[in-house]
């Protein structure tokens, strides 16, 4: 099982900081991206910024959760996102991924073995261990999506 600081990195690698699994990260995609190229459509596929704000959405939860608060993220919320209009709500939109994710990665840190393996929130939802995976797991997924999108995104354009 991996330890809180080996989690702690694995998340700063997919959002902030990594090129090992996916030779990229969100940050690294992100800050290549213009307003024009981050909110342009391809088809019925979410936008970039649709992406960004969804999987910002989760972290900021989950982040709430390590803060002490309620788990209110629900997941028929996730998409529901207010367009970025200026280059100025895209960079926010960006730096406030950022900084909830190196929060989220700072508060992973801190979790004892015996929290990590602890109930998260309530049974079903498993242990924080598998809530930070999933986090994981759900970000590179959605970093696939993103790369992809910028690379059809330049075609178009």
């Amino acid at each position: 099982m991996e330890n809180a600081t080996a989690l702690a990195n694995r998340f700063r690698e997919v959002i902030l900081n990594g090129k090992w699994i996916a030779n990229t990260n969100f940050k690294d995609q992100l800050d290549q991206t213009a307003l024009a190229q981050a909110t342009q459509l391809i088809g019925p596929h979410n936008s970039i910024a649709l992406l960004t704000f969804h999987i910002n959405y989760y972290v900021a939860g989950i982040l709430n959760v390590f803060e002490g608060g309620e788990l209110e993220i629900r997941d028929k919320f996730s998409f529901d996102m207010p367009p970025p209009e200026t280059e100025g709500d895209w960079e926010q939109m960006k730096t406030t991924l950022y900084t909830n994710a190196e929060k989220f990665a700072a508060h992973v840190e801190r979790l004892s073995p015996e929290q990590l393996d602890a109930v998260f929130v309530k049974e079903a939802y498993g242990t924080f261990r598998r809530n930070i995976e999933a986090m994981i797991e759900h970000s590179y997924y959605h970093l696939g999506q993103v790369s992809l999108l910028r690379k059809l995104t330049q075609q178009a354009g």
